[in-house]
């Protein structure tokens, strides 16, 4: 029998974290390989918070991460309007199809509403948006980095 997902705070697992920065590095390439503006390891270790955004959360089976998602007051730096994000949602390839990524937005969502939050948002790249964002409102398209991106909405009161 397969171990069952939890998910828990970035905070008390941050030895993943070298793990996760080879996933975005490899899947976000354009802005974290060697050359990009980004430095995936400081950001994630910049969410490795508890009680201030942001803050991060992984998905693990038992001592296996298998995807991260975080809660930010800022993301889509073309949309300074809008706050908090439920941002840097990723899984592990061999991790993916299994249900984890919507085990992490819900806990982000349940995150911002503990924290009181009225609405959260998300930039996705709109292929994606039906599959990881089904309930939330879209808000407008933008121009993020090397492509476009669909900015969503939830309301959590």
């Amino acid at each position: 029998m397969s171990e069952p997902v939890r998910i828990a705070f970035l905070a008390d697992h941050v030895d993943v974290i070298p793990q996760l920065a080879r996933w975005f590095e490899k899947d976000w390439a354009p802005f974290y390989a060697p050359g990009g503006p980004g430095n995936a390891e400081d950001d994630l270790r910049e969410t490795a918070n508890r009680d201030q955004l942001p803050i991060g959360l992984v998905a693990m089976k038992g001592d296996i991460v298998c995807g991260t998602a975080a809660l930010k007051m800022e993301s889509v730096s073309t949309t300074p309007e809008f706050s908090p994000w439920l941002a840097a949602l990723l899984v592990g390839p061999e991790f993916r199809g299994q249900g984890i990524s919507r085990q992490l937005i819900t806990a982000v969502i349940e995150l911002a509403t503990t924290l009181g939050f009225p609405e959260i948002f998300c930039g996705t790249d709109p292929r994606f948006a039906d599959v990881v964002l089904p309930g939330w409102t879209f808000v407008k398209k933008v121009e993020y980095f090397v492509s476009d991106a669909e900015i969503y909405m939830k309301r959590l009161v």
